[in-house]
């Protein structure tokens, strides 16, 4: 199964899309998601491959673009962000 393919299932499983409504090119927000569903969506993403998505990727504005980011991520698994340390704060 292509990861398209998963990303969409996945789409289906938590939102109830219509796969036959998720273009591979068209941007997630057409789908009706908002910006804190997309967000919940690339945890599922994160969960489901076992991977680390980058925080902050302009270029993933597509299931295809995500898709494309998921392989590259799942074929070279040193290629994932480096978990970003908790900000220490003293105690008064």
């Amino acid at each position: 199964m292509s990861t398209l393919t998963e990303l969409q299932q996945l789409l289906h499983e938590k939102y109830a899309i219509v796969i036959s409504t998720i273009g591979p090119d068209a941007a997630m927000q057409e789908s009706g998601m908002d910006s804190l569903a997309i967000a919940e969506f690339m945890f599922a993403v994160e969960d489901h491959f076992h991977i680390t998505l980058p925080d902050d990727d302009p270029d993933i504005n597509t299931l295809a673009q995500l898709a494309d980011l998921v392989d590259r991520l799942k074929a070279n698994p040193a290629s994932a962000p480096a978990a970003k340390p908790m900000p220490v704060t003293e105690e008064k």
